[in-house]
């Protein structure tokens, strides 16, 4: 990862955003981003691996692991950071179109001309909608992903046992999930952050509209 550019990005994000942007993006970066790279990742990584069920019919271990695992928690999440981050990234192109357009028209007219943008970063007409589009997707990409993992896993836990009967497993088979507490507390954690991140982007929304 080039952090030079993310660094940039994260700087330009946290320009143009109001004071619930600013909490929500610090929010974002350290307690889901980071705590996904150090800890997450490295929790999961060893969740086939060490899925054990108490036979060694073949194929029966993989029917098992996919039929309780259909998508992994540590790729939904990952697809989740990236949705939720990627309509900061269009705000801050919004911006630069418009400084683009600025420049185009002093060049044009000349430095005494009227400006069409006194201020490019400033959340008015076209920008404001965009801004407060960027909001409700992201606070909408969280309550979705929240209601797929409820499915997937309810009330977003992992047991410590499971019973399977599918073929090719000869009978009702006691498959064990590795580290299930420690997935727990991991899973828990990332789900209340979200429910933070939530009600976050929606005071922002009802501020933005409020002061306009």
């Amino acid at each position: 990862m080039n952090w030079g550019v993310f660094e940039g990005l994260l700087s330009g994000v946290n320009k143009y955003s109001t004071a619930f942007g600013r909490i929500w993006l610090s929010l974002v970066f350290i307690f889901r981003l980071l705590v996904y790279v150090v800890a997450a990742e490295r929790v999961w990584s060893d969740d086939h691996k060490d899925f054990d069920c108490n036979t060694r019919q073949p194929g029966c271990s993989n029917v098992c692991y996919d039929h309780f695992f259909p998508v992994s928690h540590i790729r939904l999440w990952a697809l989740q950071l990236i949705l939720v981050t990627c309509p900061s990234l269009l705000v801050i192109m919004h911006v630069a179109y418009r400084e683009a357009r600025e420049q185009r028209h002093r060049a044009a007219g000349g430095d005494d001309c009227r400006r069409i943008y006194p201020n490019p970063g400033k959340k008015r007409g076209g920008l404001w909608w965009t801004y407060l589009f960027s909001l409700i997707f992201k606070a909408g990409v969280d309550v979705v992903f929240l209601y797929i993992f409820y499915r997937f896993y309810r009330n977003y836990t992992l047991p410590r046992l499971v019973k399977c009967e599918l073929p090719p497993c000869p009978n009702v088979v006691d498959c064990f999930i590795s580290r299930p507490t420690e997935k727990n507390i991991f899973t828990l954690f990332m789900v209340v952050t979200a429910c933070v991140c939530i009600v976050l982007s929606l005071v922002e929304a009802a501020y933005l509209i409020g002061k306009r």
